[in-house]
């Protein structure tokens, strides 16, 4: 087997205001451990394949920052996307990419910069175990994460009839379920869609070639440019581009400590807690306080008496909301005048 590990990671981060900017967006940023996560990220899949069997799917205007994050990428292998055209384009290229040099057969290993996983070496052995079975199977797999909670947040995976092992059909794609929804799928067995895909690149293209026109065409008429594919391509995700037309689809779950980190009250989840339940990093001291979130940048964060709150701190700013709230930064951000929310 040729593995080729893909990380996709574009993206602003805007939920991580007031620290995550377009410049340094959340998968540049030390949010879960001392390291950025693209590099936590990197670190895990490393040991699966070398640096020259590994793209980083991109922002343009990142891609000097990735390089310095991680020297021992090939500088061809960080892919800048001329401007956001959802997964289904970015993949569909990485896939074209690495047929050229490799193969069709060659399989590839789909993952975001962003996440938090608990466990590594289950993480590795459930990406092998799915790689063999895409690899066997000629299947679009995809790794749906056992739910350790009913999270409205989250997509959810049906599956279906069984194939081999652990491993199914999948039988429909929902969406990101209200509070009642998401309790009664966590109870009928559905999984966390995790973004976890794992093919053979000669198959996505074939399904993509067969089911998908947003991104067909152009992938054709690009002849290998860049910049002409993501000016004519539409945009699209893969899940719904693909994977919701596709009868090749399989799933198998995964229990390995996973969390898209996607606000800030998500740290509480995946940090290490102090004595009183707090997940704090930076300079910062809590006395008789619990349950709270601190991300110190350079500024000393000292908590009295507080429960339950984020608290972001960086050099002339710091922001302060409750966990329930970080959720919902869009609403802060749309009532700050451009002098607070662009500094």
């Amino acid at each position: 087997m040729i593995r080729w590990n893909v990380v996709l990671a574009g993206g602003v981060g805007s939920r991580f205001w007031p620290l995550s900017t377009p410049e340094r967006p959340k998968q540049l940023l030390p949010l879960v451990t001392d390291a950025p996560m693209l590099c936590d990220t990197i670190d895990r899949l490393r040991p699966s394949a070398p640096p020259e069997r590994t793209l980083v799917l991109t922002n343009a205007s990142l891609r000097d920052a990735v390089l310095r994050l991680d020297p021992s990428l090939p500088p061809e292998n960080v892919i800048a996307e001329p401007r956001p055209a959802g997964t289904c384009a970015a993949l569909a290229w990485a896939a074209q990419l690495i047929a050229q040099r490799d193969g069709s057969d060659a399989v590839m290993v789909c993952t975001h910069a962003d996440w938090a996983i608990g466990d590594v070496p289950a993480f590795r052995a459930t990406l092998d175990h799915a790689a063999t079975v895409a690899l066997a199977e000629r299947a679009l797999v995809t790794v749906g994460i056992v739910p350790s909670r009913p999270d409205s947040g989250f997509g959810y995976i049906q599956p279906g009839a069984l194939v081999r092992d652990d491993v199914r059909r999948v039988a429909r794609f929902a969406e990101k379920p209200d509070r009642a929804t998401a309790e009664r799928m966590v109870a009928d067995g559905y999984l966390w869609n995790s973004g976890i895909f794992v093919w053979c690149v000669g198959d996505l293209l074939e399904e993509i070639r067969l089911h998908t026109p947003e991104v067909q065409p152009a992938l054709e008429q690009s002849e290998g440019d860049l910049a002409r594919f993501f000016a004519e391509v539409t945009s699209i995700a893969i899940d719904v581009g693909v994977l919701e037309r596709s009868q090749r689809v399989l799933v198998l779950p995964g229990q390995f400590g996973w969390d898209d980190v996607g606000t800030w009250a998500a740290l509480h989840r995946v940090r290490q807690h102090d004595s009183q339940e707090n997940a704090m990093l930076g300079p910062s001291v809590a006395c008789q306080a619990t349950g709270n979130v601190v991300h110190a940048d350079g500024t000393q964060v000292v908590l009295y008496g507080v429960h339950d709150l984020v608290v972001v701190a960086r050099s002339g700013l710091v922001m302060v909301t409750s966990r329930d709230k970080a959720a919902d930064l869009k609403t802060l951000l749309d009532a700050l005048p451009p002098e607070v929310r662009d500094r």
